[in-house]
C-alpha cells in the first residue's frame, strides 16, 4: 500500500484532501498515521499489504491472548505472535471448584494483571487467577438494557450471587441498580473491588466475600445468577423474591422445566424466557433464562 506519514492527529483534517485514496484505511502505529495515496500521487513509502490471518482461533483479554480447547503447538504460538505480538499467551483448559479457578499455563511471554476494555466498561483481572467470562459480551448489553427500563421509574435492588470481577455487576450498576455483589473467592473479590472502583460506580455497589448462600440478605428486584450450577442455588434466590422479582439463571441446556418446577416447589408461579448466549459444544448451548415471579 502506497502512503504518506502523518502525525495521527492530522487525519480528521486530511480525510478529504485530493491525494487520499479513500477506497482503503489508514494505518496508526503509536503517534503516526500511513495514509493511503491514490496512485497519481507520489507516496513516501510503500506498506507491505498484511496477510489475513488462518491461524487458531483465541481472544484477548487486554494485551494477553487466551487459548481454550486443546493444547496450543509451537506452530499455534508462532502464528499468533506473528499476527498480534501480544505481551504474553495464556492456555486455560478449564475451572474448577465453586471458586471457578482457572486451569492455567502461560505458553508464551508474561502475564500478571491485565486491564480488560469491553461494551464500555473496564474490568482488571489476572487470567492465571481468576475467571472471565469469555464470550458474553452480548449478554452485557442485554442485561443493561433490562436494568434501564427497570429503573425509569425508581431504583432497583440487584443480586449478583456469582460475582465474580464484576462482569455482570459493573454493567448493571453503571445502568442505574444498587447491586449487592457476593463472591466467594478472595482473588476475584479483589478484582471485583478494583472494577468497581476503576468504573466509579462505588455508590452503587455493595461487595460481599463469601458465599453467596449467607451473603443474600432482604428482597431483591433482579437475581443475577450467572454460573452454571445455578440450579442448585434457586431454593436459595427464592427466599428473596417477591411477585415481579427477575431472576437471570445461566445453564448448560435449556431448563425451564426444571426451574419453573423448582420455583413451584419454594411456592412461586413463573413466566420463563430462556435466550442463548453462546455454543457450549456440539448441539449443546450456553443459556441464560429470565425468570418472572408471580
Amino acid at each position: 500500500m502506497r502512503v504518506r506519514k502523518y502525525p495521527w492527529n492530522m487525519l480528521s483534517f486530511l480525510k478529504n484532501a485530493e491525494w487520499v485514496d479513500t477506497s482503503r484505511r489508514p494505518y496508526v502505529k503509536g503517534n503516526d498515521a500511513f495514509i493511503p495515496v491514490k496512485e497519481m500521487y507520489d507516496a513516501d513509502q510503500v506498506l507491505t499489504e498484511k496477510v489475513p490471518y488462518s491461524g487458531r482461533g483465541y481472544q484477548m483479554l487486554g494485551d494477553v491472548v487466551i487459548l481454550h480447547g486443546s493444547c496450543p503447538t509451537q506452530k499455534d504460538i508462532t502464528d499468533i505472535c506473528n499476527w498480534v505480538h501480544p505481551r504474553g499467551i495464556v492456555y486455560i483448559s478449564g475451572y474448577s471448584g465453586d471458586k471457578r479457578i482457572p486451569t492455567a499455563s502461560l505458553v508464551y511471554g508474561e502475564c500478571g494483571e491485565v486491564c480488560h476494555h469491553e461494551a464500555g466498561f473496564i474490568f482488571y483481572l489476572d487470567p492465571l487467577k481468576v475467571m472471565f467470562a469469555m464470550g458474553n459480551r452480548e449478554e452485557k448489553i442485554r442485561i443493561s438494557g433490562l436494568i434501564r427500563k427497570s429503573v425509569e421509574n425508581q431504583k432497583i435492588r440487584c443480586a449478583d450471587m456469582f460475582a465474580g470481577i464484576g462482569y455482570f455487576t459493573i454493567p448493571a450498576a453503571v445502568n442505574g441498580a444498587m447491586v449487592h455483589a457476593m463472591e466467594i473467592n478472595p482473588d476475584s473479590f479483589q478484582y471485583l473491588e478494583k472494577n468497581v472502583a476503576a468504573n466509579a460506580v462505588q455508590s452503587a455497589v455493595t461487595p460481599e466475600l463469601g458465599d453467596c448462600r449467607d451473603c443474600l440478605n432482604g428482597v431483591y428486584d433482579h437475581i443475577l445468577m450467572g454460573h452454571f450450577d445455578a440450579l442448585a442455588f434457586l431454593s436459595d434466590a427464592c427466599a428473596h423474591v417477591r411477585p415481579g422479582t427477575m431472576l437471570h439463571v445461566h445453564t448448560v441446556g435449556e431448563q425451564s422445566e426444571t426451574i419453573s418446577h423448582n420455583c413451584a416447589e419454594a411456592g412461586y408461579s413463573t413466566d420463563i424466557i430462556p435466550y442463548r448466549v453462546k455454543k457450549y459444544a456440539p448441539g449443546i448451548w450456553h443459556m441464560v433464562h429470565d425468570v418472572v415471579i408471580q
